[in-house]
């Protein structure tokens, strides 16, 4: 199991605390290792194995838990008497009303409930309700670049770079390194799972074909500004008929199935959000490999990509920022404040360099602005930016 220091310390310090931690992210990212994890170094901690109720809603073993009073019930019976117990429900939207049986547990005050899940819904309507201001959502994300390097003896950071971009970095991906076919097979049964099990039925309706094509066209637009009528059209003009109202609806589902995240764009001179125009992001680019193959020639929006997964892995909220008629890549806040990027494959011309520049040069605020590339010569200090190394960035 690859390390996440980042995530263990976070669940540690919010250990016994009076909240349900909640562990979101898409399917197979590594939250049910992480929970391994934790549960590791709450044994190592002192934790008595007989203090720990887990279950993983996946496994058969626990299929006659199929509703939230045989989840209630079975937690009940496990825990003992007033000793402080841990219990991990993971992927828990397969229990019918699991909510109810959360709530019920959050009021016996021996237990540290943690939770996961692969659909955005699980924070929304009767949960968050029942629970409003006692939980905390955990964000789960693929492995980052540096985690991803960590598990590899070679050092050549460039070509590890490019394979990261290609394949992604859901952490079972290592287990076939070096297997093409078999990573390729390994990223299509994630897709389908996470279609046909976390969006066709919960739309419970709606033809697999037509979603795949609204993927199809959201991943391969990755990074530029598209809007739901811009979809429609394309697709009804290439022959597959569909409305609006349906490609938003597909739309959602692939954003609450963390499949990809949407974008607004930010006016920095009228300081508030627009909402037309939006970005779409990946959330692993492994998907996108398996959908559309090998594309080499996008590696900046790819490069783009990553950049934004990072930020969101440090704990920054993220927007794309307009000024006049200028584009920021990314606006990224967080509790030191506001901060610019700038993303690009290469800036070794002079005019690509200009252009890369131009959006934050017309920026009037003394926040931190950076230029980051895959460039190794010619980085340094533009006028207050800093043009760093993309790589360099990522491993920091």
């Amino acid at each position: 199991m690859i390390p996440r220091p980042d995530y263990i310390k976070k669940l540690s310090f919010y250990r016994d605390k009076d909240l349900i931690k909640t562990l979101t992210g898409l399917r197979r990212a590594g939250k049910s290792t992480l929970l391994n994890l934790y549960r590791q170094s709450l044994l190592e901690s002192g934790v008595h194995e007989k203090q720990i109720v887990s279950i993983n809603f996946e496994d058969p073993l626990y299929e006659s838990i199929y509703g939230w009073r045989q989840l209630y019930e079975y937690v009940k019976e496990q825990v003992r008497g007033n000793t402080r117990s841990y219990v991990f429900l993971d992927e828990i939207q397969q229990v019918d009303s699991f909510e109810k049986a959360i709530d019920g547990l959050y009021l016996d005050k021996s237990l540290d409930i943690y939770i996961t899940g692969s659909n955005a819904w699980l924070l929304s309507g009767e949960l968050a309700t029942l629970l409003s201001g006692r939980y905390i959502e955990m964000p789960v994300f693929p492995l980052s670049f540096k985690e991803y390097a960590s598990a590899h003896n070679e050092r050549s950071f460039p070509a590890l770079l490019q394979t990261y971009m290609k394949y992604g970095g859901l952490p079972y991906t290592l287990e076939m390194k070096g297997n093409p076919q078999a990573l390729f097979d390994y990223l299509g049964g994630v897709y389908n799972t996470v279609v046909r099990k976390d969006i066709i039925t919960r739309l419970d309706a709606g033809s697999l074909a037509a979603l795949d094509e609204v993927t199809k066209f959201l991943f391969d637009n990755i990074g530029n500004t598209t809007s739901m009528k811009k979809i429609s059209d394309t697709l009804t003009s290439s022959g597959i008929k569909i409305s609006t109202p349906t490609v938003s609806r597909y739309v959602t589902a692939l954003c609450e199935a963390y499949v990809l995240s949407k974008v607004c764009r930010y006016d920095v001179k009228g300081k508030r959000y627009l909402q037309t125009q939006e970005k779409y992001y990946l959330n692993d680019p492994g998907l996108r490999y398996y959908l559309l193959g090998d594309r080499p020639g996008d590696i900046g929006r790819m490069l783009e990509n990553i950049v934004y997964l990072e930020l969101l892995r440090r704990n920054h909220q993220v927007a794309i920022g307009k000024t006049y008629s200028k584009e920021i890549d990314f606006i990224a806040t967080d509790n030191s404040g506001v901060s610019y990027y700038q993303v690009a494959a290469s800036v070794l011309s002079n005019e690509t360099l200009k252009r890369e520049l131009a959006p934050l040069q017309a920026l009037s605020d003394n926040y931190p602005k950076y230029l980051l590339t895959l460039d190794e010569i010619g980085v340094g200090s533009y006028e207050g930016i800093q043009h760093i190394n993309v790589i360099d960035w990522l491993l920091l």
